[in-house]
């Protein structure tokens, strides 16, 4: 399956974002399985980042499979330590 951004395709993801709960975090790759776009975990970031054009969405509970935050979103650490996620280091995630 091809991955051709269209409208849909982007508040398809923002609409699977929207849903993570205050206080958890979800993959690029979950959330690209949960879309049925198993290996369109890229696409998930670059929907991500242009999210604002968008509306508002937790866009800061994301982050890659193994803990790390996205590397331009200066605000996602504050963000998440906000909601009281662990980290492991500067800029990991303590994965459960």
């Amino acid at each position: 399956m091809t991955a051709i951004l269209t409208e849909d395709l982007i508040f398809e993801i923002l609409s699977v974002v929207e849903e993570i709960p205050e206080g958890n975090v979800a993959s690029y790759g979950q959330i690209a399985r949960l879309i049925g776009r198993d290996k369109n975990a890229r696409l998930v970031g670059k929907v991500l980042s242009i999210s604002e054009y968008y509306g508002t969405y937790p866009c800061h509970r994301v982050v890659n499979h193994s803990g790390r935050l996205a590397p331009h979103f200066h605000r996602q650490k504050e963000l998440l330590l906000g909601e009281n996620i662990p980290f492991k280091d500067d800029t990991n995630i303590r994965i459960k």
